[in-house]
């Protein structure tokens, strides 16, 4: 870890860490794309134990793979194996944790205490991680986990900051903290509103995301009164989303050692675009912590990616009606992914392109990528892969060129803006 040291008014200097930037990856690609783009660690789910069943997650031969791409950027891969498990959960637990460790899977983030202790007994090469399913968000219970032999504890995404501050304080563990992402309703995600709805189970990988549905709400009667709204209008009970871009400094000063990026269910263009943004203002508060100013361009991009409003969470006060969505949601991602970079040629000024999404000559366009790479342009002419002059790029994946403005690097991303 990078170590600084900064000086508060009226204090002694003490030392900052880097934090350690974490981000989500539900399937190999977008661990690349995570990692590329400034993750220093992603967490992903495998095929059992984990609470994203409708994510792709990975098969053992699928982690292999992403644990060897990660070490080459000296990155590492977390696995979920965070469910509250029934007697018929366990079978084949002890193995499957074997093979991670095997595989080079660094830690775990499990709730379970039996799934923790079998892997304190059976994996002790592979870290334990307490995941945030355990609403841990007190120093006693954290000195708990870390007298279990846990070196990290994810904290319940309800612990404020004076919490936060307080536990770093009397507990020398690493502390892993939500800095963005989608928040249940709920209390640390213990809802069973997707259980009565749907039979899907919320704490054994199956929600259903009940919270966002559209109710209609019918007036009762005197002893059953309720609210009444137009048929038209419906009802939601979801959460806006949790957006920490703007407090970097105090999450930095905090001690959290871990920030975490919610969304293993999250596309390419999300993960690239909110891991970008958040690595340029940690690495821009951790060099200059005394003249860091929060960037524009740095809030712009976590918006282009937001799927709903944001707020700070529970960080600096308990959310009140305000921090909910109970009206039907205004979606604020206006931006569609329309290619990847494949090669760039310095001497043409072309660049070959992967298309992920229609787009066509005359249209406004953006680049993006992790090395600083931000411009807008027209396209002014399209060629497919045999050389042929085409106005439309509407076939998923097809190769293309086309000449950009500014340099660019494979692996940039072209986002179109939708209208």
């Amino acid at each position: 870890m990078t170590v600084l040291t900064k000086k508060s008014p009226g204090s002694t200097r003490r030392k900052l860490e880097k934090p350690e930037l974490l981000a989500p990856a539900g399937n190999l690609e977008k661990l690349k794309f995570a990692i590329h783009y400034g993750a220093d660690a992603v967490y992903i789910g495998g095929q059992r134990f984990g609470l994203r069943s409708n994510a792709d997650n990975f098969s053992i031969e699928e982690m292999r793979q992403g644990v060897e791409f990660a070490k080459k950027y000296g990155a590492k891969v977390f696995v979920a194996t965070n469910i509250y498990a029934h007697n018929e959960d366990f079978d084949g637990l002890e193995e499957y944790l074997k093979q991670l460790e095997e595989v080079g899977i660094s830690a775990i983030i499990a709730a379970d205490p039996a799934i923790v202790n079998t892997a304190l007994k059976v994996a002790p090469k592979l870290e334990v991680h307490l995941s945030t399913q355990q609403s841990t968000m007190n120093w006693q219970a954290v000195q708990f986990w870390k007298d279990e032999g846990l070196p990290r504890v994810v904290l319940a995404r309800e612990a404020n900051m004076e919490e936060i501050i307080e536990i770093k304080d009397k507990v020398d563990i690493e502390i892993e903290a939500f800095i963005h992402g989608a928040m249940c309703s709920s209390y640390s995600g213990r809802c069973v509103l997707s259980n009565h709805f749907t039979d899907r189970d919320s704490n054994r990988g199956g929600c259903s995301q009940s919270c966002r549905w559209y109710y209609d709400l019918y007036e009762g009667d005197e002893k059953h009164p309720m609210f009444t709204v137009d048929e038209d209008d419906p009802f939601t009970m979801g959460s806006k989303d949790l957006g920490m871009i703007e407090h970097i400094p105090e999450l930095i000063e905090s001690g959290i050692d871990s920030f975490k990026i919610e969304g293993r269910m999250k596309s390419i263009h999300y993960v690239a675009t909110v891991v970008n943004a958040y690595r340029q203002a940690i690495d821009a508060y951790m060099e200059n912590p005394e003249n860091y100013e929060l960037k524009q361009e740095w809030f712009d991009e976590i918006h282009k990616a937001a799927n709903r409003p944001l707020n700070a969470g529970f960080f600096y006060k308990t959310p009140g009606a305000g921090e909910h969505i109970y009206e039907a949601e205004d979606k604020l991602v206006n931006f569609d992914f329309a290619g990847l970079v494949l090669d760039y040629d310095e001497e043409s000024g072309m660049a070959t392109i992967q298309q992920r999404n229609h787009f066509k000559v005359g249209q406004e366009i953006e680049f993006f990528g992790p090395n600083g790479t931000f411009f807008k342009q027209t396209v002014e002419k399209i060629w497919d892969d045999k050389g042929t002059e085409i106005a439309v790029a509407r076939h998923p994946l097809m190769t293309l060129r086309m000449k950009v403005d500014q340099p660019v690097h494979a692996l940039d991303m072209m986002r179109k803006k939708n209208v």
